[in-house]
């Protein structure tokens, strides 16, 4: 059974990034956010707090980095708590700055797809390299699957892939990829034929450097500004035959491809929806604090009734959001199918906390919403909008939602 209240782990866990959060990264939010980047300095500092580990959980992996313990059949004595451990850090790192939790050092949305789908050689190759940044240089991996025209719709993919002797040929561009000019590597997805929809799907992991693979511009964006977003340009690229994530057998059924691109949605979606709480917390605890601080709120003035009854809707859905979140990453943990749920604490999530930054700018009037020094919700504004958009809209998700609430539904 789901336990709300987190173990003594992950307690300190949350307290540990809580206050490096508070007095280290908070402080430098609006310079990292002016400047469009996250000082390499300070991620070198984090690798070495994290054991070198980064933005993934390499014990998940293996000590080798494998993967292997990840296959290995479940100990039913033991329940695994690294899903849900990484929302509590996530959470809290986005309450700090949400761009920070994007740019960590590590496999990033790359890592899923090569732990669930990758051959054992293809886990041990690519997760291994994450190993040891916190002495040698900072590795970041990407995931290529948005296009210019697919986006919420992945099976419209035109990315194309070709075999050619032993070497696959890709062709296509990526759009909007978190960490792709800097990463070492990027899972891309391409499709043999159009025409068959999801089963024309393959996934590669396409290394730095591999002739015909290109960065195209790197984004300006409103919001989430210090971390890299880059367009990824593919020209007769040449991939080997071993990069085809999983080997051909991994695509023997028609919708090998589409599932692996699925089952990295249903892992990453609850931590998008965790970092889209820690936003809407923050913006929240600003609102409360400022209310406090500037309004005599033991007077019977109707506004300030107004006011509570705003902040206490807006704590609910935040409650509610994280609640929904833990149940996501519960099912992970126990390999219980997670797709609606999901879906439902991504959803719940982004829409709670784009509506606590916009109650909150309204609460503290032009204090919250002129950009000065001193206005993080400002920024926190403009953070929050992409985590109701990226790893599947809103829409999308309400349509995976139905979909699995009514089986057969043709409505969408």
């Amino acid at each position: 059974m789901i336990d709300f209240v987190l173990s003594k782990k992950q307690q300190e866990l949350k307290e540990g990034i809580h206050n490096v959060g508070k007095f280290v990264i908070r402080p430098m939010s609006l310079e990292m956010d002016r400047n469009h980047e996250v000082p390499e300095p300070f991620l070198r500092n984090f690798m070495k707090l994290a054991g070198g580990r980064g933005g993934q959980d390499i014990e998940n992996f293996g000590e080798d980095g494998s993967g292997e313990e990840g296959k290995k059949e479940r100990d039913p004595s033991k329940i695994s708590e690294a899903n849900r451990t990484s929302a509590v850090g996530a959470e809290e790192l986005a309450w700090a700055d949400a761009a920070m939790v994007l740019c960590m050092p590590g496999a990033g949305l790359g890592g899923p797809p090569v732990k669930s789908t990758g051959t054992p050689e293809q886990r041990k190759r690519f997760l291994g390299m994450f190993k040891g940044m916190d002495t040698g240089p900072l590795k970041w991996g990407a995931y290529g699957l948005t296009e210019p025209g697919a986006g919420s719709d992945v099976s419209g993919i035109r990315s194309s892939c070709r075999k050619d002797g032993k070497h696959w040929v890709l062709n296509g561009r990526k759009c909007y990829i978190t960490n792709g000019g800097r990463a070492i590597w990027t899972v891309i997805f391409a499709t043999i034929d159009p025409a068959l929809g999801r089963a024309g799907h393959r996934a590669f992991v396409v290394e730095k450097g591999t002739p015909g693979f290109e960065v195209g511009k790197i984004e300006e964006k409103m919001g989430l500004r210090a971390n890299e977003t880059a367009e990824l340009v593919l020209e007769d690229c040449r991939v080997p035959e071993e990069n085809l994530l999983g080997g051909e057998a991994a695509y023997t059924t028609k919708e090998g491809g589409f599932m692996t691109a699925m089952k990295t949605f249903d892992n990453t979606r609850p931590l998008v929806g965790a970092m889209a709480v820690g936003i809407g917390r923050a913006a929240y605890e600003y609102a409360r604090d400022f209310v406090k601080e500037n309004y005599l709120i033991g007077r019977p003035i109707p506004r300030y009734a107004a006011i509570a009854a705003k902040l206490s809707q807006v704590s609910r859905k935040l409650d509610a959001a994280r609640m929904l979140v833990w149940r996501a990453t519960y099912m992970a943990d126990m390999g219980i199918p997670n797709a609606k749920e999901a879906s439902m604490s991504k959803a719940a999530a982004g829409q709670a906390a784009t509506q606590a930054c916009i109650d909150a700018i309204e609460i503290c009037g032009a204090h919250g919403s002129i950009a000065t020094e001193h206005a993080l919700l400002e920024k926190w504004f403009r953070d929050v909008k992409v985590y109701d958009i990226f790893e599947g809209t809103g829409n999308i998700q309400r349509i995976v939602i139905a979909k699995r609430i009514m089986p057969g539904l043709k409505a969408f």
